[in-house]
């Protein structure tokens, strides 16, 4: 059994951790705690061309109302 020391930050070094591993803490009562490591989500695929250009064409970024409607919630009277 290997036996680590907190440091002055609360920081225990795991021989088996890689860099950008993340561990969820659940404590198991006085003084227990067991850390369980979870795996990273699989990114998602990335959109194709054609896809993002569908994308565009079906919410283009235009502003839904009109510049005098704009104007009038904007300037003073």
């Amino acid at each position: 059994m290997a036996i680590s020391t907190a440091d002055a930050k609360r920081r225990i070094t795991l021989p088996a951790a890689k860099p950008g591993d993340v561990f969820e803490i659940q404590s198991q009562g006085e003084g227990r705690l067991l850390l369980v490591r979870l795996e990273p989500p699989k990114p998602e695929p990335r959109m194709s061309k054609e896809r993002s250009l569908a994308a565009i064409a079906a919410a283009p970024l235009r502003p839904r109302m009109s510049w005098e409607a704009l104007k009038a919630l904007t300037r003073e009277p």
